[in-house]
């Protein structure tokens, strides 16, 4: 009776065990003897590079629509205005300052903007 019950206990944990594996997705996979197995989804660990490409893509957007939208005059004196202010507005007019992409991407823009 012990023997059956101990077995029993390693069943349900065996089944468990299994459960936790299986809670965060699965997919399903035919075999070659046509059994349907169902195999946990792996976890994707790090950072997302199509989220990095995403946020770059869209901080360049930004950049070059205020470019178009403000004019590059303007645009250089609101730089210069930030290069005299304190640290962190330092390292966002260098993040800000314009760069050949931008200046592709707001040449893009401009005629559509005016």
């Amino acid at each position: 009776m012990a023997e059956g019950r101990a077995q029993f206990a390693k069943r349900i944990e065996l089944l468990g065990r299994k459960h936790r594996k299986l809670k965060h997705g699965y997919v399903t996979r035919d075999g070659r003897d046509g059994l349907i197995s169902i195999l946990p989804k792996r976890a994707r660990r790090g950072f997302s590079m199509t989220g990095l490409y995403l946020i770059v893509l869209v901080f360049f957007g930004f950049k070059a629509f205020t470019l178009a939208a403000i004019g590059p005059v303007t645009y250089n004196e609101r730089l210069s205005r930030l290069n005299n202010g304190s640290s962190f507005e330092q390292i966002g007019a260098k993040m800000m300052a314009i760069d050949p992409v931008t200046d592709a991407l707001a040449g893009l823009t401009r005629p559509v903007m005016r």
